[in-house]
């Protein structure tokens, strides 16, 4: 099983994921919002190429740098600082209410992407303390994503700028870190009991096996 770190991208991606949060706010209180615009986006890029150059897995670097365009653009349209956290703020909103409904569904999306992705089929749905496990991971990652709507729409409709960067930052990874503790928790509960599961399921093969064939291996009874 990865490890908590490698399941947030290391320590490169910790580090990547805050630059051009930092570059945009320091760019754009030092030389105005287009300067802090392109600085964001050519961090952005910088990064995807860093990452290109020494190997390391794209999928980050390429969801973060269309995440910068996206904010960087909403800023441009709006003539507003602030418009750069906008795309987080809402879409923060939008998978807490994809997570919450997934539990009500009863299709827990910590257990379906993390077995989709390990190709472990869905045998832990048919075990409710293994649904209910992922129902809490989830459950855990959604207040993440509440939590970070709450605090930064109040920090956007204040005008604090500053705040939102130091925001979007410290109630990124770090939350998002102690809410995968739960996942793990999740699984490594779900793995243990369909392990328990298979050998209990096992042992009683093996046992009918054993009584058939010593029924039917038994000789007739003399007349």
């Amino acid at each position: 099983m990865p490890t908590l770190l490698e399941q947030m991208g290391g320590v490169s991606g910790l580090i990547y994921s805050s630059v051009p949060v930092i570059v945009f706010v320091l760019a754009n209180a030092l030389f105005g919002l287009q300067v802090g615009i392109w600085s964001a986006v050519g961090s952005a890029v910088a990064i995807t190429v860093l990452r290109i150059v020494r190997k390391e897995p794209l999928q980050p670097a390429i969801s973060g740098f269309f995440g910068v365009a996206i904010a960087a653009f909403i800023a441009y349209r709006t003539g507003s600082a602030k418009g750069f956290f906008l795309f987080g703020i809402w879409a923060s909103l939008v998978y807490c209410a994809a997570l919450v409904l997934s539990v009500v569904v009863r299709w827990p999306l910590a257990g379906v992407v993390w077995n989709v992705l390990n190709g472990t089929g869905m045998a832990w749905r048919r075990d409710k303390p293994s649904r209910h496990g992922f129902d809490i991971a989830t459950l855990a990652l959604a207040s993440v994503f509440a939590a970070r709507f709450v605090v930064q729409r109040w920090l956007y409709d204040e005008d604090h700028t500053g705040w939102l960067a130091f925001a979007k930052i410290a109630m990124g990874y770090p939350l998002y870190g102690l809410a995968l503790l739960v996942v793990v928790w999740a699984v490594r509960r779900s793995d243990k009991r369909l392990k328990a599961l298979a050998e209990a399921e096992e042992a009683d093969e093996a046992d009918i096996e054993t009584r058939l064939r010593a029924k039917y291996a038994a000789p007739p009874q003399q007349a």
